[in-house]
């Protein structure tokens, strides 16, 4: 693929040699891959595994070393890599061990089908797909087979352990803004008959 020959501003995503525009995200979307972000850049701090955060390529091929070989580019919001050879100045080149994307309405089905079986595929050990509108973290794990076992779904109140990164656990009470306050109104009693 030529997209590092590109030379425009915008932002694409090549999943199987097919382009893909990327919005802007929003700011909920921001505000979450921001304290995610911090959450686990304060984990691998002196650590030998790197977080990094979007914009940045991950190329995904068969052979990967040549940029002509390369027919999926993506840019994960936020992904953990633990080869130092598979980071480089252009990205990273070969799967992440963790990435996270945090779905929008415009990207739900590319992120929930497409990216899904492109991460399984590349062999990324843990895939998560947070939903900032259900307030769910939906969390893919990578079977000795190669394949995602069953999903886990954790709330807006979980803590969720990464078993790959012995101490890590994202409190993802922080990652959702509060909810709004409710004021509870009494209902009438209802109308008496007869």
């Amino acid at each position: 693929a030529d997209y590092l020959t590109w030379d425009d501003d915008n932002r694409y995503e090549i999943i199987d040699g097919e382009v893909f525009d990327m919005t802007s995200p929003g700011v909920l979307h921001q505000s979450i891959s921001g304290e995610l972000f911090r959450q686990m850049a304060n984990y691998f701090e002196d650590k030998p595994c790197k977080v990094f955060a979007a914009p940045l390529d991950v190329l995904l091929a068969k052979n990967a070393s040549r940029s002509d070989e390369v027919f999926t580019v993506v840019q994960p919001d936020i992904m953990v890599v633990c080869d130092p050879k598979k980071i480089e100045e252009r990205g990273i080149v070969g799967a992440p061990d963790l990435v996270v994307e945090i779905i929008s309405p415009s990207t739900s089905s590319k992120d929930n089908i497409i990216k899904r079986r492109v991460y399984e595929q590349a062999g990324v050990k843990e895939f998560w797909l947070i939903s900032p509108l259900e307030r769910l973290i939906r969390v893919n794990k990578l079977g000795k087979d190669g394949r995602f076992e069953r999903e886990e779904i954790y709330d807006d109140t979980a803590q969720i352990a990464i078993a790959q990164f012995a101490g890590l656990s994202v409190d993802c009470r922080r990652l959702f803004p509060p909810l709004p306050k409710v004021k509870r109104v009494k209902s009438p009693p209802p109308p008496k008959y007869g």
